[in-house]
């Protein structure tokens, strides 16, 4: 949960909060880049284990490809029912399309 790479913290922070605010009977279908890793970690290690049966799990299609087979057909949105034809890209469309107002040659770090 705390390694290098995504921090699936705060995800599992997100998903608490998201359902604190929604009515018990909700399900949720979730699309996150590694739905497979972090469904796991909450099963495995028990955590918000009331919650788990109120979530549908996929990984997002841009990423799908990237898994493992098994994976794949486990997670691929477009195999799973209730995520109808949605690809899970939409918040990358939205940050490709707002890219263009961040500035081209803008300095990430220290300058001299």
């Amino acid at each position: 949960m705390t390694t290098a790479g995504e921090k699936q913290y705060y995800a599992v922070a997100l998903l608490s909060s998201l359902f604190e605010q929604l009515p018990s009977w909700w399900r949720l279908g979730v699309l996150y880049d590694i739905a497979c890793v972090l469904h796991r970690s909450m099963s495995k290690w028990k955590i918000l284990p009331s919650l788990l049966p109120r979530i549908d799990w996929g990984v997002s299609v841009f990423h799908a490809f990237g898994h493992q087979w098994p994976c794949q057909c486990m997670y691929h949105p477009q195999k799973r029912k209730g995520f109808g034809f949605s690809d899970g890209e939409g918040c990358e469309r939205c940050w490709g399309a707002l890219k263009k107002l961040a500035p081209v040659l803008q300095v990430s770090g220290v300058c001299l």
